[in-house]
């Protein structure tokens, strides 16, 4: 069985301590290729490291994180710019707005999202979206700037059967995470109205561990809780799962050349 984790931050330092046994975890499980998506200057060491040291495994995009975002996030942007030019990536991202954390940067982050979904349709890219408290105004801001040339995937997809439905509309998926195995996160509830053509896997690790590991940290070979839930959710077998979402996330992200 093969799965594919399209969601980890596994540069973070929080792996430090076991980052090789976190990769042998994965692998055990079945996870084939793992997708880093940068946050900014200060993480694209770190993940090009492990591109090194597991390639064809751990997989780099490059892009601007939302938090990130500041007035002076221009500067950041000329080092993603600087990147894109000269290599390939697997996607741009991770990008796109948090009112979570500080709303006064919003108009940054517009910006900076963007400039970044241009350079997407220039390199023909797949965008990584990030929407923490904001996925009206992404949603929104993705319908403007839409054509043939965008697509990609609303990273930790947590919004309603609305939300789910223009998010298709648009060519996109939705990175399907720990939420779903969540008593409270309302995520299962909708599941029986998005295809399972739309549905990619990830578990933004280190955060959002599922059932049963929820508040501890998170890691890739989780993923294989998600794909469970998810299973138990469409009336699927786990291997049903694996194979549709394997086939997706291979479309999305070129990963067969």
């Amino acid at each position: 069985m093969q799965l594919i984790e399209t969601h980890a931050h596994i540069y973070s330092t929080k792996f430090d301590d076991d980052r090789d046994n976190i990769i042998s975890r994965a692998r055990d499980v079945g996870i084939s290729q793992i997708i880093m998506p940068n946050i900014d200057h200060g993480s694209i060491e770190g993940m090009l490291k492990l591109e090194t040291q597991y390639p064809k495994l751990c997989l780099p995009t490059m892009g601007l994180h939302p938090c990130s975002v500041d007035k002076d996030f221009e500067k950041e942007l000329q080092t993603v710019k600087a990147w894109l030019d000269k290599r390939k990536f697997t996607a741009i991202g991770e990008i796109g707005t948090d009112l979570y954390w500080d709303k006064t940067k919003y108009d940054y982050q517009v910006e900076a999202f963007n400039q970044q979904v241009n350079w997407a349709k220039k390199y023909r890219l797949p965008i990584i979206i990030h929407c923490r408290e904001s996925i009206d105004q992404t949603i929104e801001l993705v319908e403007r700037l839409a054509d043939e040339n965008l697509t990609g995937v609303f990273h930790c997809f947590t919004g309603d059967e609305n939300h789910a439905q223009r998010i298709i509309d648009l060519g996109f998926y939705l990175g399907i995470g720990g939420v779903v195995t969540f008593n409270n996160g309302g995520l299962a509830e909708i599941m029986h109205k998005i295809p399972m053509e739309r549905i990619i896997l990830e578990t933004d690790s280190p955060y959002l561990a599922p059932k049963p590991y929820r508040g501890k940290r998170n890691e890739p070979a989780y993923v294989i809780e998600v794909a469970k839930k998810i299973a138990e959710l469409k009336q699927h077998t786990i291997e049903d799962v694996a194979q549709i979402t394997t086939l997706n996330a291979q479309k999305l992200f070129n990963l067969n050349g």
